[in-house]
């Protein structure tokens, strides 16, 4: 199978993401081999929670929007994955189904590597076993510290945490000024709020004192930093 057709912007998403990087040249080219692409519109269901796992994904474009749906009825989003990012093998190793439901967020790109030919990969590299545990440690530091930030940080620090995290992900410089960052994955309010455990209202009320600060500026399509050391002093301060 020849290797997937991706934008040179989403070949530069998937060889760049930090895990992938790692990897040795002939691993990377055998994952690739068996990959294939696909691609969703916003909104698009990729997964739904109790989908017996079928492949092995990583994000080449967009976010993939991780959720959950409460008692009554209502979807909480849980995490978002950006692009390099890999996904999936979990189900595949323990062979349960899907935990949460996963849509596209924005226009987004997926690779993905069918669970036959991930068994096949890991049977010719003996690498790829180590490198996945490095993954779950990471994921599981990662974690715990959410769940730490939850349990310790003021909310203030942990939304100042998040935006750093949003623009390290998803950047874009303003052309007018260059220092300034606007935050690329748009998110409504009631969105960040769900990944911060806080109330929409709570979060406008921090996100207005930090536009009062000029630390940020929040317009209709979205925010953007203007101060990224500031963001960082008060992730700092409290941390």
């Amino acid at each position: 199978m020849d290797e997937p057709i991706l934008t040179i912007e989403e070949r530069e998403a998937i060889n760049g993401g930090r895990w992938f990087s790692s990897l040795s040249p002939s691993l990377r080219h055998d994952i690739l081999r068996c990959a294939y692409v696909k691609r969703y519109k916003d909104g698009d269901l990729i997964a739904a929670r109790g989908d017996a796992p079928q492949d092995w994904v990583a994000c080449a474009r967009g976010a993939v929007r991780v959720s959950s749906t409460s008692i009554t009825g209502k979807q909480i989003t849980l995490t978002y994955v950006e692009p390099g990012i890999w996904f999936g093998d979990v189900a595949i190793f323990d062979g349960e189904r899907r935990t949460h439901d996963a849509y596209a967020h924005g226009d987004t790109t997926l690779v993905c590597v069918a669970t036959a030919d991930f068994r096949k990969i890991l049977a010719a590299h003996v690498e790829l076993y180590e490198a996945l545990l490095r993954l779950q440690s990471r994921r599981i530091r990662q974690l715990f510290g959410l769940v730490e930030d939850l349990n310790t940080l003021p909310l203030r620090s942990r939304l100042a945490k998040q935006l750093v995290h949003l623009v390290r992900s998803y950047g874009v410089p303003q052309l007018a000024d260059g220092r300034e960052m606007r935050i690329g994955l748009h998110l409504a309010q009631e969105e960040l709020a769900q990944l911060l455990g806080a109330s929409r209202q709570r979060v406008n009320q921090e996100l207005k004192a930090m536009e009062r600060e000029e630390v940020i500026r929040i317009e209709p399509g979205g925010l953007v930093v203007r101060n990224r050391d500031a963001l960082m002093r008060i992730v700092e301060a409290e941390s």
